[in-house]
């Protein structure tokens, strides 16, 4: 059964909420993460999802900012409620590829929902690109949601093969941090189409 909006007595419009990976790397661990947090939003019937990867996005390096615009990572930004950026550690900070691929918008992403998925090889599951990344989603007004997701140890987390998830108990984790988002991404969107701002 579709959710109801109580207002009109419709059904209400599904959640888009594309995923971000966040770094071109090769053999880069935060692939599996990826896929597997676009296949858990994708299982929410009150949400649809798109996996975008930087390394697929046409970006020039010779200029930046919103004069380097990539057409449909703008349109995917412009429709989506909310985001979820998949984000390795590299030396304490965030790949360059996904600052420049987020620098190239700004309107699209106002009063709009994000959740940040910290990958890393060691303990700490990208504790310190998490909180990195915090001043940069304020800043092109980006509203952050109250958990993270972490996933240390990434290459032991899944199959290097096949990308299956070893350790279960990050299905129960990430579900935590997906009902944040649908609950922001809901009570935002209503605020876009409902509250004017003064």
């Amino acid at each position: 059964m579709d959710a109801m909006d109580s207002s009109a007595g419709l059904p209400e419009k599904p959640l888009f909420i594309p995923v971000i990976l966040g770094t071109p790397r090769k053999g880069r661990s935060s692939e599996h993460v990826a896929n597997f947090v676009a296949a858990q939003v994708a299982a929410r019937p009150e949400a649809g999802t798109e996996l975008i990867d930087v390394r697929a996005l046409s970006l020039p390096a010779s200029d930046e900012g919103e004069a380097i615009k990539d057409p449909a990572f703008s349109a995917t930004m412009m429709r989506a409620d909310a985001l979820i950026l998949v984000v390795p550690e590299y030396n304490h900070g965030y790949p360059g590829m996904l600052k420049h691929a987020l620098d190239s918008n700004l309107k699209e992403y106002i009063h709009k929902a994000v959740g940040i998925v910290g990958v890393s090889a060691g303990p700490w599951g990208g504790t310190r690109v998490i909180e990195n990344l915090l001043p940069v989603m304020r800043e092109l007004g980006l509203v952050t949601i109250f958990w993270d997701g972490n996933f240390p140890h990434a290459q032991k987390t899944f199959d290097k093969d096949t990308g299956a998830l070893l350790e279960p108990a990050h299905v129960r984790r990430l579900e935590k941090f997906v009902n944040e988002l649908v609950w922001m991404a809901k009570v935002l969107r209503y605020g876009r189409e409902n509250v004017a701002i003064e």
